[in-house]
């Protein structure tokens, strides 16, 4: 099922043609740079069917996103229920990763723009967060070009406080 479409990208169902290539993304250490780890096949297939469970839970989830020009999967913009333990879990957040060679092109921004509106108008969500970890600048200035507000920094409960990736801001949107 295509839920939506931007004027370059489109928002579809996954397939399992795309987990062979969210293998490899997830696999590519310049990918996971802000992430604790790069993730195995076995990892990145939990991860699959989770996305999976949420489309089936809550009609929602991580869309597999593919580019217009040539119909190729290029990663996941889309929502996910956040629960670890903070004050403003549960909720829901706008994620994206994309495989590098989509980096740069503005996909992340103009795929999170199409997916909020899409949130608020059809899923009717009255707000979304975004958090990623204080060095990850890219994903920042990409809340930050969708008009997400920072809200407050927090360390990750589920990410080891000696970590440099602990420390991490929280962005929300508001409808």
């Amino acid at each position: 099922m295509k839920y939506l479409e931007t004027e370059r990208l489109v928002f579809r169902d996954w397939n399992e043609q795309d987990l062979i290539e969210f293998r490899t993304m997830n696999n590519d250490t310049r990918v996971m740079k802000y992430f604790p780890k790069t993730l195995t096949e076995q990892e990145t297939d939990g991860f699959y069917q989770r996305i999976q469970d949420e489309f089936k839970d809550f009609g929602y989830g991580l869309y597999a996103v593919e580019a217009k020009c040539n119909s190729d999967f290029i990663g996941f913009i889309g929502f996910h229920r956040a629960t670890f333990d903070a004050v403003f879990t549960p909720c829901v957040e706008i994620g994206w990763r994309l495989k590098y060679d989509a980096w740069g092109k503005g996909y992340a921004a103009e795929g999170a723009k199409a997916c909020l509106r899409y949130g608020f108008d059809t899923l009717n969500f009255n707000k979304v967060y975004s958090f990623t970890s204080k060095v990850n600048l890219p994903s920042i200035n990409v809340m930050e070009k969708i008009d997400m507000e920072k809200v407050m920094e927090f360390k990750h409960p589920n990410i080891a406080h000696s970590s440099p990736l602990s420390e991490h801001v929280l962005y929300l949107k508001v409808q």
